[in-house]
């Protein structure tokens, strides 16, 4: 059995060729920096643009990174679709290609459902699916999918699957709610991560697991130092530095602002393509972020360069 996944997962950002089509061999390379830097590979994650990717691209790239030789027992795919059959069909892939879980989105289209109708999408899955080695970490993320996981639907779930149900992510941007799910929960072996490591510290100071956090896309070495000494006496300086690189990208649309860092700090300009509806950074933005990030000491050591 795979190890059940823990500390900093990046939800790894996918690089595009100018016709928009997924360039498998620079999200390879990127893998390999993110994990040599320490943390897990969240793919196809909210920062992944996902939900901008196809079934057969997301089962194609996943297939690209075990053929590339990248360790699948340290990557959590994100597999929660709206339609049911694309749900379990991706489910099923990343099971079979041996990740150590899949990161599952509720169906997020109709709003307003209820934990009854939320408890039967999940259920379906893992029924669907019926491998003893499925790990689902629930995603949620009500700011995005305005589809909200209430503790009583986890607990409820939790009961039903205790096996298949393995944790969270909480990207609710709530300490209180994430507190409240390490407290309901992790004695049960629910494992909870942070959706930013904004709340890495405090995470793991309440027993949390980790974080998956979208800026381990690129200070990935700092975020998993804190993770791994966050019982020294310097993590509360470790934490305010991770907070100031934060804010620098939260001041812009993350998902461009991160591809552009990696362009600059690669020299590879093909980074910053993002899918629509997303839009690159002007260059003057990206030149002013790069600006802000190198006034408080940020780099991107070790980063691969163009091809």
């Amino acid at each position: 059995m795979t190890p059940r996944a823990s500390g900093v997962l990046a939800p790894v950002v996918t690089p595009f060729r100018p016709d928009l089509s997924p360039d498998a061999g620079r999200f390879a390379r990127h893998c390999r920096w993110l994990l040599d830097s320490g943390v897990g590979l969240a793919v196809f994650g909210t920062n992944s643009e996902a939900n901008s990717l196809g079934v057969d691209e997301r089962i194609d790239l996943l297939e690209a990174l075990v053929a590339a030789g990248v360790d699948p027992g340290r990557m959590m795919p994100g597999t929660g679709t709206c339609a049911l059959a694309d749900t379990v069909k991706l489910t099923a892939h990343a099971v079979k290609a041996g990740c150590a879980g899949v990161l599952m989105l509720p169906p997020f289209y109709y709003k307003g459902v209820t934990d009854e109708g939320l408890f039967r999408s999940y259920a379906e899955v893992i029924e669907r699916v019926g491998d003893a080695r499925l790990r689902v970490y629930l995603y949620h993320i009500p700011p995005v999918s305005q589809v909200p996981l209430s503790l009583a639907l986890i607990g409820r779930l939790l009961k039903a699957y205790p096996q298949a149900i393995a944790g969270v992510k909480d990207s609710s941007g709530d300490w209180n709610n994430t507190k409240a799910m390490i407290d309901a929960f992790a004695a049960q072996g629910f494992d909870v991560f942070a959706g930013s490591e904004t709340f890495l510290l405090a995470n793991l100071r309440h027993g949390g697991k980790g974080c998956i956090s979208a800026t381990a896309n690129v200070n990935p070495a700092a975020i998993h130092a804190l993770y791994a000494h966050w019982r020294d006496a310097d993590a509360d300086a470790r934490q305010q530095r991770l907070d100031a690189v934060r804010a620098t990208f939260q001041k812009r649309p993350m998902i461009a602002a991160m591809k552009a860092a990696i362009a600059h700090w690669s020299g590879d300009a093909a980074w910053k393509t993002v899918r629509p509806p997303l839009v690159d950074l002007a260059d003057s933005e990206s030149a002013a972020l790069v600006g802000e990030l190198q006034a408080i000491g940020f780099a991107m050591p070790g980063l691969a360069a163009a091809p």
